[in-house]
C-alpha cells in the first residue's frame, strides 16, 4: 500500500508546483505586458534568467506568453532574446512557437528575422505562410508577400480569408499590375471572394490601383457589407480626389446604418481638402462631434489638413490646438499649413517650438520649413535650416534642392541658385531647373530663363508647363519673336496649355468658371456685377497692369483681355450671392495672375471682404486693401 501513497503524493506535489510555476508565469507575463517599454524589457530579460536559474519552469505556454508580451510594445531586442532562449530549449522547431515568432518579429519590423525562422521550419502549415505574408504587407514588402505565392500552392496550402485579405493589400501596393486580378481568381476559385472581408480587401486592391469601376462592382457583388466595405469604398474615392462621390457615399454609409469610424472621417477630410468645400468640411466635423467621436491625431490630422487647405486658418490652429496627443505628423500639417500661407514668421516660431518639445524631426519637417522660408522671403533662415539637416542625421532629397533653389530665386539670387545647382551631390532634375525657370519669370529674366528651360526640355520633354512659362517670359519682355517660336514648337509637338478654371463654393454647391465664360445660366448678371466693381476699384486707385496680358496686341485689347479671367468672375459671382461681410473663398487650378491679386487687394477694401483664394502654389488672404503674402509670391 506504500507505492501507490508514495505515487499519489509525488502526483500531488508535482501538480501543486506545476499551478505555482504556471501561476508564477502568467503574472510575470501580465505585469510584462501592462509595464512601461523600458520596465517590460526587463521584465521579459528577467524571466528567462528565472528560468535559466530553473525557478521558473519552460513551458510552450511560458514562450507564448512572452512573445504575446513582448508583441504588444515591439522590442526587436528583445524579440531576439526570447528566440535564442527558445532555440537553446527542448521546444525548439515548435510549428506553433515558430509561427508565433514569425507574428512578434513582423510586429518589430525585424522582417529579415522572421523569414530565417520561416526558411529554418522543419515543417510548416498554412498559418506559418499567412504570418510571413502578412508580415511583408504590413511593412510595405509587397512584392516579397506576393513571391511567397508560388511557394505556397506548390506546397498544396490552401489559403485562407486571411491569407487572402495580406495578399490583396500588397497587391494593391505592388508596381505589378496584374497580380491583383490572379489573386481575385484565386479567390473564386477558393470560394473566398464572397467574404466580407475578403470582398472589402478585393475592392480597396482595385482602388489603390486606380480601378474604381472594378471596386464599385465588387462591393454592389457583396452580399453582406460592414464598415470595413463601406470604409474601403470611401478611401477609394478619397484617394482618387473625387470629392463630390466621397460625401454622397459617406451619406450613403449612414442611410445604410453604419457608423463612421476614424478611418471614414479621415478619407472624408482628405477628400474635401481636396476641393476645398469649407462648409461640407464643417458639415462633417459637426457629425463627428455629435457622434462622440475624440479628436485623436490620426483623424485630427487629416481635419487640420482640410481646413488649412479649404482656406481657414483659424479653424486649423483650433484643430491643432485640440488634438489628443500630437504626433510628429500633426506638427509638420500646421508647419506646412504656415508655408502655404505664407507665413514664414509664423513657421519659424512654430518649427522652434517642435525642436523646444523634443519633436522628432523628419525630412517633410525640414521641406516644410524650407517652404515657408521660400514663401515668407526668409533667405537667411532658410539657409540655415538647410544646414541644419546635418545635425539630425538628414541627408536631403532632391525636394529639399528644389525649394532652396526655389527660395533663393523667388529673392531674386538666381546666379546664386545656379552656382547652388551646379554643387549639388547629385544630378539636377527637370523639378530642379523647372523651380529657376520659374523664379526667371517671376524676374523677366530670358537669358538665365532659356538656360533653364533647355535643361528642362531635356530631362522632361513631355511637361507642358515649362514651355508655357519661357513662352510668358519672352512675352513680358517685349521678345515677341522668340516667344513666336516657342508657340510654334509647342504647337508641332502637340503640347496646350492646361485652360485657368476658378472654383467658388455657394452654399454647399461649387460653381466654376473659366476666362470669359458664358456658360453660366446668370453670366449677364456676373458681367454687369464686375463692371460694377471695377469702375468702384479704379476710382480708389486700381490700374490694370496690362504686362500681364500675353499677346502682341494693342494697348486698349491688352486691358480688355484682363477683365474677365476666370478668379474675376468667380468673385464677382460670389460678391452677388453671398451675405454682406462673408469671407470669400476662391481656388484656382493655376497660379493667380498679377493683374487680378492687385484687383483683390483693392476689391477687399473697397467692399470690406476678406477674400482667401488658394493657387496651386500658395494660400493669398486679402484684406482692408492687403495680402498676406506681402506681394512676395
Amino acid at each position: 500500500m506504500r507505492k501507490p501513497c508514495r505515487s499519489l503524493l509525488h502526483r500531488f506535489l508535482r501538480h501543486r508546483d506545476a499551478k505555482r510555476t504556471y501561476t508564477s508565469a502568467a503574472n510575470i507575463t501580465a505585469s510584462v505586458a501592462a509595464s512601461p517599454v523600458s520596465d517590460a524589457s526587463t521584465g521579459i530579460r528577467g524571466t528567462l534568467d528565472r528560468v535559466d536559474a530553473r525557478e521558473l519552469a519552460a513551458t510552450p505556454r511560458l514562450y507564448h506568453s512572452l512573445i504575446t508580451a513582448c508583441a504588444q510594445y515591439k522590442n526587436l531586442d528583445d524579440a531576439r532574446a526570447i528566440h535564442a532562449h527558445l532555440a537553446s530549449s527542448q521546444f525548439a522547431g515548435s510549428t506553433f512557437l515558430d509561427n508565433s515568432l514569425i507574428h512578434l518579429y513582423c510586429k518589430c519590423g525585424g522582417v529579415a528575422d522572421a523569414r530565417r525562422v520561416f526558411d529554418e521550419m522543419p515543417t510548416r502549415d498554412m498559418c506559418s505562410w499567412t504570418s510571413l505574408i502578412a508580415g511583408y504587407a504590413q511593412n510595405d514588402m509587397p512584392d516579397e508577400a506576393l513571391g511567397l505565392l508560388p511557394g505556397m500552392l506548390r506546397g498544396r496550402f490552401k489559403p485562407n480569408g486571411f491569407t487572402f485579405a495580406s495578399l490583396l493589400k500588397a497587391a494593391g501596393a505592388s508596381d505589378n499590375s496584374g497580380i491583383g486580378e490572379q489573386i481575385h481568381a484565386l479567390t473564386v476559385k477558393y470560394d473566398w471572394h464572397k467574404d466580407v472581408y475578403v470582398g472589402s480587401a478585393l475592392l480597396d486592391m482595385y482602388a489603390r490601383c486606380g480601378r474604381m469601376d472594378v471596386a464599385i462592382a465588387v462591393f454592389e457583388s457583396l452580399e453582406s457589407k460592414n464598415g470595413v466595405s463601406w470604409n474601403a469604398l470611401i478611401a477609394g474615392f478619397a484617394r482618387k480626389g473625387d470629392g463630390e462621390t466621397t460625401l454622397l457615399t459617406f451619406a450613403e454609409m449612414q442611410r445604410n446604418g453604419f457608423e463612421a469610424t476614424h478611418f471614414t472621417y479621415s478619407s472624408v477630410f482628405t477628400a474635401i481638402a481636396g476641393i476645398g468645400a469649407l462648409e461640407q468640411g464643417k458639415w462633417v466635423h459637426a457629425h463627428m462631434i455629435k457622434c462622440g467621436q475624440k479628436l485623436i491625431a490620426f483623424v485630427g490630422n487629416t481635419m487640420l489638413d482640410m481646413y488649412a487647405k479649404s482656406g481657414s486658418m483659424t479653424d486649423a490652429r483650433k484643430v491643432f490646438d485640440r488634438v489628443d496627443n500630437k504626433d510628429v505628423v500633426t506638427w509638420n500639417s500646421m508647419l506646412t499649413a504656415f508655408a502655404q500661407y505664407g507665413l514664414g514668421r509664423e513657421a519659424v516660431t512654430h518649427f522652434e517650438e517642435m525642436r523646444k518639445c523634443g519633436i522628432h524631426l523628419n525630412q517633410i519637417t525640414f521641406l516644410s520649413i524650407l517652404t515657408a522660408c521660400s514663401h515668407g522671403g526668409l533667405v537667411k533662415e532658410g539657409k540655415q535650416y538647410f544646414d541644419m539637416m546635418k545635425e539630425y542625421n538628414l541627408e536631403p532629397e532632391i525636394e529639399h534642392y528644389v525649394t532652396v533653389v526655389d527660395l533663393l530665386g523667388r529673392a531674386g539670387l538666381l546666379n546664386e541658385a545656379l552656382v547652388f545647382i551646379f554643387k549639388m551631390p547629385m544630378k539636377a532634375t527637370a523639378a530642379v531647373w523647372g523651380a529657376l525657370l520659374g523664379a526667371c519669370r517671376m524676374h523677366k529674366n530670358a537669358k538665365v530663363g532659356q538656360f533653364a528651360a533647355d535643361h528642362v526640355f531635356e530631362l522632361d520633354p513631355d511637361d507642358t508647363g515649362p514651355p508655357v512659362l519661357l513662352y510668358n517670359i519672352y512675352a513680358s519682355t517685349g521678345q515677341w519673336d522668340a516667344a513666336a517660336r516657342v508657340r510654334k514648337m509647342m504647337k508641332t509637338t502637340g503640347m496646350k496649355k492646361e485652360p485657368a478654371c476658378s472654383w467658388v463654393e455657394i452654399e454647399n454647391s461649387v460653381h466654376m468658371f473659366v476666362a470669359n465664360d458664358d456658360t453660366h445660366p446668370r453670366s449677364e448678371e456676373i458681367y454687369k456685377k464686375w463692371e460694377e466693381i471695377s469702375i468702384k476699384i479704379r476710382k480708389t486707385g486700381y490700374v490694370p497692369n496690362t504686362d500681364y496680358v500675353l499677346l502682341h496686341v494693342d494697348e486698349q485689347e491688352r486691358e480688355a483681355k484682363l477683365q474677365y479671367h476666370s478668379e474675376k468672375i468667380a468673385l464677382a459671382f460670389a460678391l452677388i450671392n453671398m451675405p454682406e461681410g462673408a469671407t470669400i473663398r476662391i481656388m484656382k487650378n493655376i497660379r493667380i495672375c498679377g493683374d487680378c491679386h492687385s484687383a483683390f487687394k483693392y476689391i477687399s477694401k473697397v467692399f470690406k471682404r476678406e477674400i482667401v483664394v488658394r493657387d496651386t502654389n500658395r494660400f493669398h488672404h486679402f484684406s482692408s486693401g492687403s495680402c498676406s503674402c506681402g506681394d512676395y509670391w
